[in-house]
């Protein structure tokens, strides 16, 4: 399944002064299950500079989910998400 250009822009979010896309967006993008996206890059860290992603606070989270009108059934997970800073926005993911 081919993400649509117009879903990737809407991934994007602005947090800490940074755009960021989460692990579940990142992980859908690259056709893969979250846990499987997570498992990467613990396994290939020094491969990524250390502010390659971070874990929401909780505080985060819940303005991020208040922000989404539409809460897709099965999409948010008990679990708070990581943000992948990468290069968003800079075509390089």
């Amino acid at each position: 399944m081919e993400m649509s250009v117009e879903r990737i822009v809407r991934s994007i979010f602005r947090i800490r002064g940074q755009n960021v896309m989460l692990d579940r967006d990142l992980a859908e993008l690259y056709e893969v299950e979250v846990r499987v996206l997570k498992q990467a890059v613990r396994r290939n860290h020094k491969r990524f500079p250390a502010d390659f992603m971070f874990e929401l606070t909780k505080e985060e989270e819940k303005s991020l989910r208040s922000q989404i009108v539409i809460l897709e059934r099965g999409r948010y997970s008990k679990y708070i998400p990581q943000a992948f800073t990468g290069a968003v926005g800079q075509g390089k993911y």
